[in-house]
């Protein structure tokens, strides 16, 4: 067993509340983005077709996907470490119902150098938390700005979350990597 702190191929033991955890300490590139945004993708694909009256109503609404929390933070930061990804899809919120806000899934992002977090034994990689928001902002509604207000404005349990990291685009692929929270960050070009 390596000492806490100890780092060994870009995975990092720390001591967390409940015990040690595994953070990745590699760098996230724009190949990485391009790869959480298809696993976003596919679980949308997946929800719509296995939720008809969903996808009436939120297929055609899709207004951006981000990597958020720990791992969008160590993107920007490349020090911070993570033990998973979340990726969020906001949605142009329809008047008829709200996006099933308590809607979470999860992936596997596969082998790579970030390796599996411990206790992660149903993964061949780190998971990858997707989840939904509807935000009010009009279908079509310019992406990074949409998501911008909803994390200013926003006073929702959620957005007070996101605020609280950083968020990175990647989706729609021409805002790939682009970091809009905090809004004074420059996008690495990495």
């Amino acid at each position: 067993m390596q000492p806490v702190g100890a780092e060994h191929h870009g995975v990092r033991a720390v001591t967390g509340t409940r015990g040690a955890l595994a953070r990745s300490v590699e760098p996230v590139s724009r190949a990485d983005l391009r790869r959480l945004a298809r696993l976003a993708l596919e679980e949308r694909d997946d929800f719509f077709h296995r939720h008809p009256e969903w996808s009436a109503l939120y297929r055609r609404r899709v207004i951006a996907s981000a990597l958020c929390g720990d791992a969008a933070l160590h993107f920007v930061n490349g020090a911070s470490g993570f033990t998973e990804f979340e990726v969020w899809t906001f949605y142009a919120e329809h008047p008829e119902a709200p996006f099933p806000h308590h809607r979470v899934s999860h992936r596997d992002f596969g082998p790579s150098r970030f390796g599996c977090a411990p206790g992660q034994d149903a993964y061949l990689g780190r998971r990858v938390i997707l989840t939904g928001r509807s935000i009010g902002c009009a279908s079509g509604e310019d992406a990074v700005a949409a998501v911008q207000v909803h994390l200013q404005r926003g006073q929702t349990p959620s957005a007070r979350s996101l605020r609280r990291k950083a968020v990175v685009m990647i989706e729609p692929k021409p805002c790939l990597g682009l970091v809009v929270w905090p809004t004074l960050v420059v996008s690495p070009s990495s």
